[in-house]
C-alpha cells in the first residue's frame, strides 16, 4: 500500500525498517508465566544485539524469577504515534544469575546509552554494585506493523461498506 502523509507507510516492516526501529530504544512489554500458568506482564529495557534480545533485570525483579522457572514469553515493542510495532515470542535463556560486575554490565551500558543518550552512564554508574540477572532470547513468530491502517487479513469483504483499498486510500 502506498504511503501518505497522515497514514505513513502501512504494512509490515522490511528487515531494514525492523532493525532501525529496534535500535531506537523503545521499551518492551514482556509477558511471562506465573507458576499457576496465569500471565505476568512488565515493561523493561532491552538490547537487540547479534540476533538476540538481551534483558538485565534487577536482582529482586519478580519477572526474572519467573523467567528462570519458565522461560516462555511474549513481547511487544511499539511506538504509539506512528503505530509501529514488533511483536513475537521466545524462550528466555538464563545467562547469569544475579551478580555484580558480570557480562550484564556491557549490555546495561549499551541500553543506558540507547535509552538515555550520552547521560546513560551517569544513570548506570551509581548502581553498578547492585546485582542483576542477564537473560537473552532469540525471537520467534515475529510480526511487524507500521502505519495507520488495517492489515488486509482482518478486512471482511462484502459487508456493504467501502473496499479495503477505498478505506485506506487517504
Amino acid at each position: 500500500m502506498a504511503e501518505n502523509a497522515w497514514r505513513g507507510k502501512v504494512g509490515g516492516m522490511s528487515d531494514d525498517e525492523r532493525e532501525a526501529f529496534l535500535a531506537r530504544g523503545k521499551t518492551m512489554r514482556l509477558a511471562c508465566l506465573k507458576p499457576d500458568g496465569s500471565p505476568y506482564i512488565t515493561v523493561c529495557w532491552h538490547d537487540w544485539h547479534d540476533g538476540y534480545f538481551w534483558l538485565v533485570p534487577r536482582q529482586r525483579s519478580r519477572w526474572a524469577e519467573l523467567l528462570e522457572a519458565d522461560g516462555r514469553l511474549s513481547f511487544v515493542i511499539d511506538e504509539e504515534q506512528t503505530m509501529e510495532k514488533v511483536m513475537g515470542e521466545g524462550v528466555a535463556e538464563l545467562v547469569e544469575k544475579p551478580n555484580v560486575g558480570g557480562a550484564w554490565v556491557e549490555v546495561a551500558t549499551r541500553m543506558a546509552i540507547r535509552y538515555l543518550g550520552e547521560d546513560g552512564p551517569t544513570y548506570l554508574t551509581p548502581t553498578l554494585n547492585q546485582p542483576r540477572w542477564l537473560f537473552r532470547f532469540r525471537p520467534s513468530d515475529v510480526r511487524t506493523w507500521q502505519g495507520v491502517g488495517w492489515s488486509k487479513r482482518y478486512w471482511a469483504d462484502g459487508t456493504g461498506g467501502p473496499t479495503y483499498e477505498e478505506a485506506h486510500a487517504g
